[in-house]
């Protein structure tokens, strides 16, 4: 089990990233445009720059649902390697099974 401080500040994180996603996504299209006027694209990078560093999506770290793993994580189920050994021994998951060659 990861360390719950870990796991509210990865939350917190994804809350932050959602809230200013669209704003950020506006001034990276001003900054991006090739039309655009250096003094448009400054003050963009400024505005980028005032909002918070976890406020960018690569920042983000994907972590297990049920205990809070950041490593082995499996994007498919959303649940570290563990886990996902763990629950599909236990028939959990459907249409996962035990390969055997």
């Amino acid at each position: 089990m990861a360390k719950t401080s870990a796991i509210y500040r990865e939350k917190k994180r994804q809350r932050l990233v959602a809230t200013h996603a669209a704003r950020r996504a506006e001034l990276v299209k001003v900054i991006k445009n090739p039309e655009a006027t250096l003094e448009e694209k400054d003050a963009a990078y400024k505005s980028i720059q005032k909002m918070p560093r976890d406020a960018s999506s690569v920042r983000l770290h994907n972590r297990c649902s049920i205990t809070g793993r950041p490593k082995g994580y499996s994007r498919r189920f959303g649940i570290s390697r563990l886990v996902l050994r763990r629950l599909a021994h236990e028939g959990q998951l459907p249409g996962v099974r035990k390969s055997s060659w």
